[in-house]
């Protein structure tokens, strides 16, 4: 009897990322550290030790001690101020664990076409010049946030309208309120890249965490794959963690973080770089 090796469709996970991912999931596997990380996550900014020691209802010590094995991999960081240690969650941990389990899993080309469970309260509808001014005060809302883009004021609203591309400006609305918005913009002027589209999604400030900005990505990447744009891209800071997951769930990837790509209010950020496909069976030729 001949035996063969059946084909590999991903090639092997290499020995160093298994063995980091390895030291990640060893962290985890004591439920104090996952507790104290989703802590962590879910408080805005960063917390204090002492808090974070109420919150989850054990001594102090213990927590420190915990505390230090999840700064050991990376997934925290932990900063001297005063007397007191502040602890956040490093931005990079976000992106590389969700990625650390795909790759073990071997999930990664296996990504959703796009969001599901969209509201029932919200509708989209391409945008009309008449929305314009609407669209002009959602951008500013995106813009005080800090984490929505390297924008300090929104750009005019002429200039907004000549920055997308045409069949690709799209505004969600609820009760007849326009509550969000989405675009497309052009990546290069090389005839190459014809079909490659830079895209941006803005929700009012008041209609946050309402699932707004997965309708608009249902109706961007949807009407995107109809027109033949093949690529649609994105770059995202690291600490808008709400934009990673809505933008996963449309079918992006992520392609990799940027280190210090740009200043933001004088200090160097960095950016990850997101990208979506076009399902293979919708691709002419």
């Amino acid at each position: 009897m001949t035996v063969t090796r059946p084909e590999r469709a991903v090639p092997a996970l290499p020995q160093p990322e298994a063995e980091t991912y390895a030291a990640w999931f060893a962290c985890l596997a004591e439920p104090m550290r996952v507790q104290l990380l989703h802590a962590i996550a879910t408080t805005p900014g960063s917390v204090s030790v002492g808090q974070l020691a109420e919150m989850v209802d054990v001594r102090q010590p213990t927590v420190s001690h915990h505390l230090r094995k999840l700064a050991d991999v990376g997934f925290v960081t932990l900063t001297r101020v005063g007397t007191s240690t502040r602890v956040a969650v490093n931005p990079a941990c976000c992106t590389g664990l969700p990625h650390a389990a795909d790759a073990v899993m071997g999930m990664l080309n296996a990504r959703p076409c796009c969001p599901t469970d969209l509201p029932a309260d919200t509708t989209t509808r391409a945008m009309a010049d008449a929305d314009l001014a609407e669209v002009h005060r959602i951008y500013a809302e995106g813009i005080a946030t800090g984490d929505a883009t390297f924008e300090t004021e929104a750009p005019a609203v002429e200039d907004l309208k000549a920055r997308w591309l045409p069949g690709h400006r799209w505004v969600a609305e609820t009760d007849g309120t326009v509550v969000g918005w989405a675009s497309a913009s052009p990546a290069s002027s090389r005839e190459a890249y014809v079909g490659v589209a830079e895209t941006s999604v803005c929700v009012a400030e008041g209609a946050r965490g309402r699932g707004v900005g997965k309708a608009l990505l249902y109706r961007q990447v949807t009407e995107a794959d109809a027109a033949g744009l093949w690529t649609l891209q994105t770059s995202v800071f690291p600490e808008n963690r709400a934009s990673l997951a809505l933008h996963h769930q449309a079918g992006y990837r992520t392609v990799g973080v940027r280190e210090r790509i740009a200043r933001h209010h004088g200090a160097w950020r960095d950016t990850v770089l997101l990208e979506r496909r076009r399902p293979e069976g919708d691709r002419a030729g």
